[in-house]
């Protein structure tokens, strides 16, 4: 071994750490997490049963395989979110449709946990866009400020000149009247 290579005494849970971290920022993955976090309450409180001493209370009604349904959808499009990250809009809107479905189906949407978490990651979902490589990121050009110009009170201003803002007015590109109904460039 010798004192240059640094990349060999690395523990491996930092290894897994930093591939976690890479894997994690390439999708959404915030949103597949709440999206299959709603789905689990959804599917779940039809199906429990809560003991009170010798009172077995249980919520299942009829809507108990809506729910189930519900709930496995939301789950699997919180995994599509992961694992095939280019349909996330899809996957968002279909996880927010379904999260308010489940408020009249499930039990009020899984006591509205289900409910806030579904519709959380479907809108995180919708909004995450892919980043950019530093290495692909072109630094943006610079806009040149334009000249201010300014005038004494008493002064007159010049032929073309903006009134108030001290700036000479630009004129446009092109002639914007209406001719027809139809705006013409000229």
């Amino acid at each position: 071994m010798s004192p240059e290579s640094q990349g060999q005494n690395e523990h491996y849970l930092s290894v897994a750490r930093r591939g976690f971290r890479t894997w994690r920022g390439d999708r959404p993955f915030w949103a597949g997490l709440f999206t299959m976090l709603g789905g689990v309450p959804i599917m779940y409180f039809p199906y429990a049963n809560m003991h009170l001493g010798n009172v077995t209370l249980a919520m299942s009604t009829t809507a108990g395989a809506g729910s189930l349904i519900i709930g496995v959808l939301l789950v699997t499009l919180g995994l599509t979110m992961w694992f095939h990250s280019i349909v996330r809009v899809f996957a968002g809107v279909a996880a927010i449709l379904l999260a308010l479905i489940s408020i009249p189906v499930a039990n009020i949407g899984g006591f509205l946990i289900g409910f806030i978490f579904a519709l959380l990651g479907g809108a995180l979902s919708v909004s995450w866009a892919p980043g950019v490589p530093a290495a692909e990121a072109e630094p943006a050009p610079a806009e040149e400020a334009p000249e201010t110009v300014s005038f004494a009170k008493d002064e007159p201003l010049p032929e073309g000149a903006f009134h108030g803002a001290g700036v000479p007015e630009q004129q446009a590109p092109y002639d914007t009247t209406v001719e027809g109904g139809r705006h013409r460039a000229g």
